[in-house]
């Protein structure tokens, strides 16, 4: 099992920035890959960014040059660094953890989720 805490959520006003963290424990964080994830009432869960075990990344077209992902695995955190954040990013953004990077919403172990809101 892995337990995975998203924080770092809030309101901001369109172009500030915010950054997310989830940290993870249970099994050997650097054994994952992880991913954030978004979702709006109504709508899918929408893929974000994931990193692999080794750092490599992949990203969201509408995210992309905005958003950065990154890892700790000495903290057994990862981070989202959210950049020039506009009102279409408001969701509730998760956090999730699989063998496989991936882009598909069906990642083994899910966060809470962590509101953001981005106020025009």
């Amino acid at each position: 099992q892995v337990q995975l805490v998203e924080s770092g959520g809030g309101l901001v006003q369109a172009g500030g920035s915010l950054r997310l963290s989830c940290a993870a424990s249970g099994r050997t964080f650097s054994n994952y890959a992880m991913g954030w994830f978004r979702q709006t009432p109504g709508k899918e869960r929408e893929f974000v960014a994931a990193i692999s075990w080794i750092g490599g990344t992949i990203y969201a077209d509408s995210v992309k040059g905005r958003f950065t992902i990154s890892r700790d695995n000495a903290k057994t955190t990862e981070y989202l660094q959210m950049n020039s954040l506009k009102p279409e990013d408001t969701a509730v953004y998760y956090c999730a953890a699989d063998r496989w990077l991936r882009t598909s919403a069906d990642y083994t172990y899910w966060g809470q989720g962590t509101q953001v809101t981005v106020s025009s």
